[in-house]
């Protein structure tokens, strides 16, 4: 699947082909708050992906954030919304991403009714750290639709 974003499992490898398959190991097992390759600088999935090196199906881009369809989509209709930004998780953010964060959350809002999810209702979530499901070390928001989604989670 050249051109296409993949990722896995915690703990496991994320993979993505940009013309020649790569391995993205970035849990590396070890103890530290942060995946490995956030720690050594590598640019994230999702810093690829918003910079264009990394082609996705786009659904909103503005100057704060870009919106994707997921490609292992948990729901009928799965969104990422991730910001420009590269902040590692929700808990890593400072007050200076106060703008940011309320942007990112007006902007599910704008993008639920551009989508048509308002009209039955969608779901929010933001896996913060490996054991909530944390698979790429870049904050970002699912947008999930398209059948009713039970409680509780997970």
């Amino acid at each position: 699947m050249t051109g296409v974003a993949q990722s896995s499992l915690i703990g496991k490898s994320a993979f993505w082909t940009a013309g020649a398959s790569r391995e993205y190991s970035c849990y590396s097992g070890d103890d530290s708050p942060l995946p490995q390759c956030y720690r050594k600088g590598m640019p994230t999935l999702f810093e690829k992906i918003c910079s264009g090196e990394i082609p996705a199906e786009i659904v909103h881009e503005d100057e704060y954030c870009v919106c994707f369809r997921d490609i292992t989509p948990q729901a009928p209709s799965h969104l990422l919304l991730v910001p420009r930004k590269a902040i590692a998780r929700l808990e890593k953010a400072g007050i200076e991403d106060q703008f940011l964060l309320g942007h990112l959350m007006l902007m599910v809002g704008q993008i639920a009714r551009e989508q048509g999810f308002d009209q039955h209702g969608f779901r929010m979530v933001i896996n913060n750290g490996p054991d909530a499901g944390e698979a790429v070390p870049h904050l970002h928001l699912h947008i999930l639709a398209g059948r009713r989604l039970d409680w509780p989670p997970g």
